[in-house]
Order: structure tokens, then C-alpha cells, then sequence
């Protein structure tokens, strides 16, 4: 039999029949929703870097004190943030904050977007439990002859770890702490799930109202890499920095 030329395609396969319109995303309205979706991801996770980062030092502090029941305390509140899920946090924040927190804080963060308030402290509280356990594994690896000369000079526990270890460890550990400010902007995008308006939100209506959803999330996913990359390559680049000063010195 002689084969059959420009038969077209296999009978019973489906056939694509989509059209690209990438218009709908670098112009007007839709654009604007996702450059507004941009900007309160960046807040969100700006705000709860910020946050994590103090309450994780201070937890990390607290998981190294001569005190056992602060160490204990420390010790649960690692555990139980970091072994529960981040959705399960936020929803808890969200639909649970009225039960444990005062009437008038409540009220002020319905003022003031209670939504990204709750998102927001879900994130920091989730996040800092992780970089608590960085800095710690990073002041374990300095040298104990450090605290003991530190303390010998007049130091006072907290003035040691505050001029002398802490700066130290938090140098050693930015490579992790790196990976956790990238995954506090990739884990905004949870928010969405309580009506925070970021950016997979924003990608979420355009599709809605497009249909267009393949365009909407691609967009959604190029912003996010390229934040993870402008992160990288900024903290790669202090690093160098850090590295030629201690070569010169």
C-alpha cells in the first residue's frame, strides 16, 4: 500500500486549538493587576524577612540560654512551627486570631488590612523557627575558646553573643539563610488562599477573566524566578565582597 501523504493528523487525537495572546499581560488593565500583584508580594515578603529575621535571632538566643525552661520554650516553639504545615498557620491566624488576640489589636488590623496581617505573621513566625536553627548551627561552630575569652574580658553573656559570636555566625550562615528569604517569596503566594491580593492571586483573576490562564502563569512564574535570581545573584555578590575584604586584610 502506498502511505498516505498530508493526511492530516491521527484520527481520535486531540487537536491544539489554542490561541496565544501574550497582549493581554505586557498591556492595561491585566497588566496593572499583576504589577499590583508584584508590589504587595515584594511588601509581604519584605516585611516578614525583616521579621523573621529578629524573632529568629532572638529564638536562637533563647535555644542557647543557661535557663532551662527558656531552652525548653525555644525548643517548642521550633518544633511545633516548623512540623506544621505554613496553610495550616495562616488559616489558623486568620480565622483564629479573633479567640487569642486583644479586641483593640483586632480592630486595628481590620483598619489596617487584616488579611496581610495575618499572612504576615503567619510567614514570619513559620520562617523564623528555620532560620533559628541556622544561626544556632552557626554559633556552634565557632570556636568556644571565643565565649570563654569574651566572658574572661568582662563580657556579659548577652553583650558576648550581641559583639562577638553573633555577628560571626550570622556571616557563616547566609548561604541558609539565603534559601529561607527565598522561600518566604515563594511561600507568599499561600496569602492568596485568605484574599491577600499578591501576585498568584492577581494571575489567578486574570485567568478568570481571560481565560487565558497559560499566559497569566507563566507570567506569575517568570516574576518569581527572577526575584529568587535578583536575590541570588545580590547576595553572591555581597559574598564576593565580604571574601576580596578579608583577602586584603
Amino acid at each position: 500500500m502506498q502511505p498516505l501523504l498530508n493526511s492530516g493528523p491521527p484520527k481520535g487525537l486531540p487537536v491544539l486549538n489554542y490561541t496565544f495572546d501574550w497582549s493581554i499581560i505586557t498591556s492595561g488593565q491585566y497588566f496593572d493587576w499583576l504589577v499590583s500583584g508584584l508590589v504587595t508580594t515584594l511588601k509581604l515578603s519584605a516585611v516578614s524577612i525583616v521579621m523573621a529575621f529578629l524573632l529568629g535571632l532572638l529564638i536562637a538566643v533563647m535555644r542557647m540560654a543557661h535557663s532551662k525552661p527558656i531552652r525548653w520554650l525555644a525548643l517548642a516553639y521550633l518544633e511545633f512551627f516548623r512540623n506544621t504545615p505554613l496553610l495550616v498557620q495562616i488559616f489558623f491566624w486568620y480565622f483564629g486570631s479573633y479567640k487569642i488576640l486583644p479586641v483593640f489589636i483586632n480592630d486595628w488590623l481590620n483598619e489596617t488590612g487584616f488579611e496581610f496581617a495575618a499572612a504576615a505573621i503567619a510567614l514570619t513566625i513559620y520562617t523564623s523557627a528555620f532560620i533559628a536553627e541556622d544561626i544556632r548551627s552557626g554559633v556552634l561552630s565557632i570556636p568556644r575558646e571565643q565565649m570563654e575569652a569574651a566572658r574572661s574580658a568582662g563580657f556579659s553573656y548577652l553583650r558576648s553573643m550581641q559583639y562577638i559570636i553573633l555577628p560571626q555566625a550570622v556571616r557563616i550562615t547566609i548561604p541558609p539563610l539565603v534559601n529561607q528569604f527565598l522561600n518566604v517569596a515563594k511561600n507568599s503566594s499561600l496569602a492568596m488562599t485568605i484574599g491577600v491580593m499578591e501576585m498568584t492571586y492577581q494571575a489567578r483573576q486574570v485567568e478568570s477573566y481571560t481565560f487565558k490562564g497559560f499566559e497569566a502563569f507563566t507570567a506569575a512564574t517568570v516574576v518569581y524566578l527572577a526575584l529568587s535570581i535578583i536575590i541570588t545573584v545580590l547576595v553572591n555578590v555581597y559574598n564576593e565582597k565580604v571574601l576580596n575584604a578579608h583577602k586584603a586584610a
